[in-house]
């Protein structure tokens, strides 16, 4: 089905608030490749943001406030985890190597999963989950 004038949809970015913004502006510079906008303040309300490139374009705000200070747990409705494609086997398993020697907590794989995929799950510093997938 076509709508007659209607532009494409497109995905912009996703928005993910954290306690430590710098450290997580790092996080996803240095694993992840992220290219950091200069960053954006709100005085008034504390907010603090940078939108975070990633090579394909692809966009993560990623946020912190002083008043919001409790993580969401893993069984609760909302965003799970965030992906990134690294486009091999071996792309993951050196990723995840070098992520468990710099200390994050692998919290499965890699493995082939059921529909195919192959992937592991790290932790950032904050417990986010990252996808890594081939």
């Amino acid at each position: 089905m076509t709508t007659t004038g209607a532009s494409a949809v497109t995905f912009d970015h996703a928005g993910l608030y954290v306690v430590d913004l710098e450290r997580s502006r790092i996080f996803f510079q240095t694993y992840f490749g992220a290219i950091a906008n200069a960053g954006y303040h709100n005085p008034r309300t504390g907010l603090r943001t940078y939108f975070l490139t990633f090579g394909d374009q692809a966009r993560l705000e990623i946020m912190t406030r002083p008043d919001i200070d409790v993580p969401m747990g893993e069984r609760q409705l909302g965003w799970h985890h965030v992906a990134f494609t690294l486009g091999s086997r071996t792309a993951v398993d050196e990723k995840v190597a070098r992520l468990a020697a710099d200390g994050y907590e692998v919290a499965d794989g890699p493995r082939v999963t059921g529909d195919g995929y192959y992937e592991a799950v790290v932790l950032d510093h904050e417990g986010n989950r990252i996808e890594l997938v081939a």
